[in-house]
This record gives C-alpha cells, sequence and structure tokens, in this order.
C-alpha cells in the first residue's frame, strides 16, 4: 500500500533520530498532533529537542547543533515564521562552509499552510532564502521527492531549505510531467499549487487547448531538464509559473530563466500583493484551479488578437 507524505516524513525522522543519530529541533513539537502526524512519538532522550518560544534563538541553536555534526533538522512550523528563524541560518550556516571551510548542513522543514492565521505565519515563504549563496531550496509534494531529497541531503554538507505544505501531507501519488507533443501552452507550477495546476490543464483541456504541465521540485539550483525546457521552446504561446508565494521573488526570477532559455513569454502567478486576515473573508490563498484557467484563458485569447 503506497504511503502518503506524511507517513514518509515521519519514517524519515524516525530513522534520521534511530539509526543516524541526529537531533530534531522545533517548536512544540511533542504537542497534540505531532506537527501534522509528520513525526514520530520520541522524545529528548530520543533527539527531539524542544526548542522555547523564541524565535530568533532557535536558527543559532540548530547551526551550533550542525557545527558539532549533528546533522540537524530544524522543524519551522509555519513558513511565515521564517522571518525571525533565518537569520543565522542563512548568515553563519549558510556561509560557514565557503569562508571558514567548516560545513553547517542544516535541513530546515519550512511548513506552508493557509486559511484564516493571519499576516505572519501563512503561506509559503521560500523566496527569503532564495537571494542567499550556500541555500538549496525544494519542494517537495510527494513521497518519492521527499525520500530523494532527504537522501541528497545526508550525501551532502549544504543547508537545504525544505519548503513543505500541510496540503501536500496526504498524498500519495507521485506528480508526473506532461511535456510531450506540441503544446498551446505550459504551466510550471511549485509548491501546493502543483495539484491544483494540474485541475486546472484539465480544464482547459476540455475546451480544446493542449497544456503541458512541469512539475518542479528543485528551485535553487533551478532544475528543469532540457526536454521540458523544449516542450516550453515549441509552445505556441509561451507559459506561465505559478507558485504560493508572492511573485515578486522566485517566480518572476525564475520566468525571467525560462524566458533566456526558451526565448518565449513566461508570464507569473501566485499571491495576491495584500496581507492576510484571521478570517475567510481576508485570507489570501493560492491560485485554485478555476483562477488558473481563467488566467490562461485571458492569456490565450490576448495572443490570438
Amino acid at each position: 500500500m503506497a504511503e502518503t507524505v506524511r507517513e514518509t516524513i515521519k519514517k524519515i525522522i524516525r530513522n534520521h533520530l534511530k539509526k543516524k543519530k541526529g537531533k530534531v529541533f522545533g517548536q512544540c513539537l511533542t504537542a497534540v498532533g505531532w506537527v501534522g502526524g509528520t513525526l514520530p512519538e520520541l522524545y529528548e532522550k530520543d533527539g527531539m529537542i524542544e526548542l522555547s518560544m523564541a524565535d530568533v534563538a532557535g536558527g543559532g541553536i540548530v547551526t551550533g547543533s550542525a557545527l558539532m555534526k549533528n546533522r540537524p533538522i530544524y522543524v519551522i512550523r509555519y513558513q511565515g515564521f521564517n522571518w525571525y528563524n533565518a537569520p543565522m541560518i542563512v548568515n553563519y550556516a549558510a556561509k560557514s562552509k565557503e569562508i571558514w571551510n567548516t560545513p553547517c548542513p542544516v535541513f530546515v522543514r519550512g511548513i506552508g499552510m493557509e486559511g484564516a492565521i493571519g499576516p505572519v505565519a501563512g503561506s509559503s515563504h521560500h523566496s527569503l532564502y532564495f537571494r542567499m549563496p550556500g541555500v538549496k531550496i525544494v519542494s517537495p509534494m510527494t513521497p518519492g521527492e521527499y525520500k530523494k531529497i532527504y537522501k541528497s541531503f545526508m550525501s551532502e554538507e549544504e543547508v537545504y531549505y525544505v519548503s513543505e505544505h500541510r496540503g501536500s501531507f496526504n498524498n500519495k501519488k507521485e506528480l508526473i510531467d506532461d511535456i510531450t507533443g506540441t503544446k498551446d501552452f505550459v504551466i510550471i507550477a511549485i509548491s501546493i499549487t502543483r495539484f491544483q495546476a494540474i485541475e486546472a490543464k484539465k480544464k482547459l483541456e476540455k475546451k480544446g487547448y493542449k497544456i503541458g504541465i512541469i512539475h518542479i521540485l528543485w528551485i535553487k539550483p533551478f532544475k528543469i531538464s532540457k526536454k521540458a525546457l523544449k516542450c516550453v521552446s515549441n509552445s505556441r504561446f509561451g507559459g506561465i509559473i505559478i507558485d504560493d508565494d508572492y511573485v515578486d521573488g522566485i517566480s518572476n526570477s525564475l520566468a525571467n530563466k525560462v524566458n533566456h532559455l526558451t526565448n518565449k513569454k513566461i508570464f507569473t502567478m501566485g499571491l495576491s500583493d495584500k496581507s492576510a486576515g484571521f478570517h475567510k473573508k481576508v485570507d489570501n490563498l493560492p491560485p485554485n484551479a478555476d483562477q488558473i484557467s481563467n488566467k490562461i484563458l485571458g492569456i490565450l485569447n490576448n495572443a490570438k488578437k
């Protein structure tokens, strides 16, 4: 029986603590829910370290653990909290190997979610790490992808920012690109938007359009296959990058790269440029299938004029 992303993470964490003798740090790890069911029921004696609610201090403690070769996994329960947790990660852990030839590998689990949780905690914030040297950024949404990036982390000496999303935790399926044949338009999707992008593709194909889809796991370094780029190059009207972050960050940067590599116009779509509130009427949610398909229909209709 196929495992969910949740079950996969939980097994990896157990193995990391019990067999690899690593450490896991974070706030409220052993509280009700065990971080969305992604942590095994282990405690401090097993290497599961509860941090205080002093968010700014957590990154420094984890960096110290990495310097002691503990291979720490740092759980940040809401990605927005990276505004407090990231400084020591990006300014010390990420630079230690380059400047002092002292590796400081940290596996940062930044967990995204949205819905009535206010202007600070919600959504994905991987763009915060994007401009800083020494950091690798990945956004796994499937069990296989998560296993792959953990294995990669354990074989290297780098800082990994792992942009997760609670919306993927129940997922059991691998997400497959559709890049064969000549497409009218290509969707390049990141994070939780990958699931809604699939639904948008179906909606547009019912209208007679040929829509490609490319699922992005590696954000930095940006990894996209030559075959995928060729699909965009051969498309009639280009493509769109969709993300669960504000577009003035990773989305626009990657769109520029893909544009140069394919000579096709690449649009972007992500969070609205506003702060979220604590009620569904004032939420700021990632694009859904209807919004994505409507956006693409608008692009296609303008291109035909």
